[in-house]
């Protein structure tokens, strides 16, 4: 314009200062100054704002106030241009002072004002401010839709975000990526998967769901969802894949416990040559600390030094936290004393790690070097510190810590407030521990654990019980642990007739009972103490047989059963834990104090000693003590043990030999009688005589086959080679739809025997039965694989041998034995022998 010789006017000027301010020209817009000046236009009110505008937006507000102050009369866009630049520079709170003296002075926002303003009222979480501002509006655009809804959200009140969302959708404005961003993090941190999934089939039907900013946000709300398979899906589907991508990604996979997929991916991603940066690493110390893999840790560690990373206290913390959950408090050490800038997070990692590892009076000379630090602790510091007082007994430095927490405003933190119900608790200050309980703002299950805990352990059980029926009535989700504390106060409350039960019942229901064994182990108790021995027996054989072999299990079956009075069954059960044990020395030393102590076996008794001895190989003295208790006649039990023990031990003549004795004596043989003697006719391949034995217990004896008889039959057929029979039996002759076992049965015997046709039909049925399974024949060996994967898991083998004072275990699989390189190389050379004599045999034949 100036090279044809022309002037702009003032209407030109305040456009290109405009645009000097968008593009942050701040050079270019002095000049432009300049010639307002020169042109006489500096009273203009168009330049006026546009200046104010523009030095605001290259961050020059001093400059920008310098001229707004000598305004007279600075109009709205002035007044908007201050505001705003306040905002950008991260100072809500002189903007809204701006925003108050316009309208002091009269000025009237305009929409664009109100945007701002609501911007600047949510950064300082005045979110009731806000909802006046964008209700006055007449009709809200995009802008102030998204201030609303990222300023809840940023704000800690998703819910809220999500009903603004919902009216803009309501209202027909359309939403931005900002949008959704915002919409999802929101659901990612209320952990709705369903509002996520709505936000996920908005985005598709727009067109947004392949921005970068989108997926990241959704692979991070499906990550935190626990739906980390549709996490994946999203990120497979993103066409291009930045850095962010691959860090979401790494991230969910961590926060998933699945610390090795999240290692391979980083590996698939240095494959592809993509750099790393601070969030890479931060995940993969993460999974590093996930795996307990120290050697994984320090290789990344390597990697962030040479990168400069280490020195940034993002980075420094995770190296830190990493070390600590690796068990290396020395290497945590060294790297924390290597952050320059330390904040309140190193510190809270440094602690926690030495808390976790037993190191509290470190954690408490840790915490009082944050306050010489000149640190501020928050809620992370106090929980950890207060939780090392309640376990090193200092009681004293606890209360210090709880009045400085009451001093900076933190007693009624849900972490802060839990972990002084528990240091309360465990000190007997009970009365203390209610106080702290009813200033806790949000009280969390962690929270009420806490205070039934303290109840349980101060012998208040009537109170214990209430608390629970509080917690539930609040919606709050027992765990495990509730269940646990709470338990053996129900047989010592006035309630313990009825609470028991309902207990046990709420335990299966939400899925507590099963594999914690200190659920179990509470059940067993509260029935033993509420002299319920019966259904403390039957729960304890449904406990799963890996658990049974737990000494806390086992214990706690016997001592209360001794306990309460119960002495034979508390006999009967220590005999059973040697049995499950394979423990010969502690079964014969029980055998030799019940002789001592002049103690008459009963049948439970002598039964007891017969299936001990009988599981520890040692069959002579499960005769003799048989052969003690076989004079009782009319009961089966003994009879069973010791059939059941002589198949197991593959003596099928010796098992149907006592059979006939049992006859004989005139004792009746029960259904669990021929569970032994067909076991004993399948293991020796006696098919003919296992068909006659089956044959007679409907035909004799009057007893209904079970499904497990029809297990062992098939098994029998099998084994024997008549798969035809096997396959004819399970497909038309049995009185019921065959289950998952009787399948699996014959499926295991067809894979012995090499026929893969049938095989494969027994695996399609088997597949119907339980959908779980996929794959065809081929796919058969992958079973395993399949089960390890869903967490679905066989029965490890095990096996036990005593050498000298001490009984050592063997697993099938394990690989964390102390000498399980020496035992594997053992195993190889033994392999390795077999093979080459199976090779001289051939040779010879």
């Amino acid at each position: 314009m100036r090279l044809a010789g022309a002037s702009p006017d003032q209407h030109g000027l305040a456009i290109a200062l405009s645009s000097c301010a968008r593009l942050v020209e701040l050079d270019f817009g002095r000049r432009i100054h300049c010639d307002i000046i020169k042109t006489g236009f500096g009273g203009s009110a168009f330049c006026q704002g546009s200046l104010v505008n523009m030095y605001a937006k290259c961050g020059r507000l001093e400059d920008a106030r310098w001229l707004f102050d000598r305004f007279e009369d600075p109009d709205t866009i002035s007044w908007t241009a201050m505001i705003g630049g306040y905002v950008q520079a991260g100072r809500p709170r002189e903007a809204l002072e701006m925003f108050d003296r316009m309208r002091e002075r009269g000025g009237v926002p305009d929409e664009v004002t109100s945007v701002t303003v609501i911007t600047a009222c949510v950064c300082l979480d005045r979110l009731q401010e806000a909802r006046n501002l964008f209700m006055a509006m007449a009709s809200p655009n995009c802008i102030a839709w998204n201030a609303m809804i990222s300023g809840h959200a940023q704000n800690g009140h998703e819910a809220e975000a999500l009903e603004f969302f919902r009216e803009m959708h309501g209202a027909g404005v359309r939403p931005t990526r900002s949008t959704l961003g915002s919409v999802l993090s929101a659901a990612a941190n209320l952990m709705s998967l369903d509002a996520g999934r709505q936000a996920h089939c908005g985005s598709s039907k727009l067109g947004l769901d392949s921005n970068v900013y989108v997926g990241s946000s959704l692979i991070n709300l499906y990550a935190k969802c626990r739906a980390i398979e549709d996490a994946r899906k999203v990120f497979d589907s993103m066409l291009e894949k930045n850095l962010v991508l691959w860090n979401a990604m790494l991230g969910g996979y961590t926060l998933n416990g699945q610390p090795q997929a999240s290692v391979e991916l980083f590996l698939r991603m240095k494959g592809w040559g993509l750099p790393c940066d601070e969030f890479t690493y931060v995940s993969l110390f993460g999974a590093s600390a996930s795996l307990e893999s120290p050697r994984l840790g320090r290789q990344l560690h390597c990697a962030v030094i040479k990168r400069s990373y280490d020195r940034n206290a993002f980075v420094g913390n995770s190296v830190v936290d990493m070390y600590c959950k690796c068990g290396e408090l020395g290497s945590a050490m060294r790297q924390f004393e290597l952050i320059p800038d330390r904040d309140v997070v190193s510190w809270n990692a440094l602690m926690v790690g030495q808390v976790h590892s037993g190191c509290e009076q470190e954690a408490l000379c840790t915490f009082c070097g944050l306050r010489g630090d000149a640190v501020e602790p928050d809620a992370v510091s106090f929980g950890t510190v207060i939780s090392a007082c309640s376990s090193t007994g200092a009681f004293e430095v606890g209360k210090q810590a709880h009045c400085l927490a009451v001093r900076l405003g933190l007693e009624s933190n849900t972490c802060v407030g839990s972990s002084l119900v528990d240091m309360y608790g465990k000190f007997g200050e009970m009365e203390s521990a209610r106080r702290a309980f009813a200033l806790i703002h949000e009280r969390s299950e962690v929270s009420t654990n806490a205070l039934i805990a303290g109840y349980v352990q101060n012998d208040n059980a009537d109170e214990a019980v209430c608390s629970f029926r509080r917690m539930l009535r609040q919606g709050l989700r027992p765990s495990p642990f509730t269940f646990a504390s709470v338990l053996p106060a129900c047989a010592d409350s006035s309630s313990a007739s009825s609470m028991g039960r309902q207990l046990h019942s709420q335990a299966l229901k939400s899925g507590s009972l099963h594999g914690d064994v200190y659920v179990e182990v509470a059940l067993l108790t509260t029935y033993l103490k509420s002299r319920r021995p019966e259904d403390a027996v039957r729960l304890f054989s449904e406990v799963p047989g890996e658990d049974k072999w737990g000494l806390i299990v086992w214990t706690a079956i016997i001592s209360g059963h001794a306990q309460n009075g119960y002495y034979e069954d508390a006999i009967s059960l220590a005999l059973g834990a040697c049995a499950d044990l394979a423990s010969l020395r502690d079964g014969g030393a029980v055998h030799s104090l019940l002789v001592r102590s002049g103690f008459v076996s009963d049948e439970y008794t002598g039964s007891a000693l017969v299936d001990m001895y009988s599981k520890c190989g040692d069959i002579s003295s499960a005769v003799r003590a048989f052969e003690e208790v076989k004079k009782n006649k009319g009961d089966p039990i003994s009879w069973n043990s010791m059939i059941a023990g002589l198949a197991k031990n593959g003596l099928a003549e010796e098992a149907l030999a006592i059979f006939q004795q049992m006859c004989d004596f005139g004792v009746d043989p029960d259904e669990v009688t021929f569970l032994g003697v067909l076991t004993a006719c399948s293991h020796a391949g006696l098919v003919s005589e296992g068909r006659r034995l089956f044959d007679s217990m409907g035909r004799k004896y009057g007893l209904t086959p079970r499904a497990d008889h029809y297990a062992c039959l098939v098994d029998l057929l099998g084994r024997g080679g008549h798969l035809e029979e096997a396959e004819a039996l399970v497909r038309k002759g049995l009185p019921f739809e065959p289950d998952g076992v009787i399948w699996a049965t014959l499926l295991s015997a067809c894979r012995v025997h090499g026929d893969g046709a049938r095989g494969g039909r027994a695996a399609a049925e088997l597949m119907k039965v339980d959908p779980r399974w996929w794959g065809n024949w081929e796919g058969v060996r992958a079973l395993r694989g399949a089960m390890k994967e869903r967490g679905v898991r066989k029965a490890a083998g095990r096996s036990w041998i005593t050498v000298g004072e001490e009984t050592c275990a063997f697993v099938a699989g394990d690989k964390f034995h102390p000498d399980a390189v020496g035992i594997y190389s053992v195993l190889d050379d033994l392999s390795a022998a077999i093979q080459e004599d199976e090779g001289r045999a051939g040779v010879e034949d």
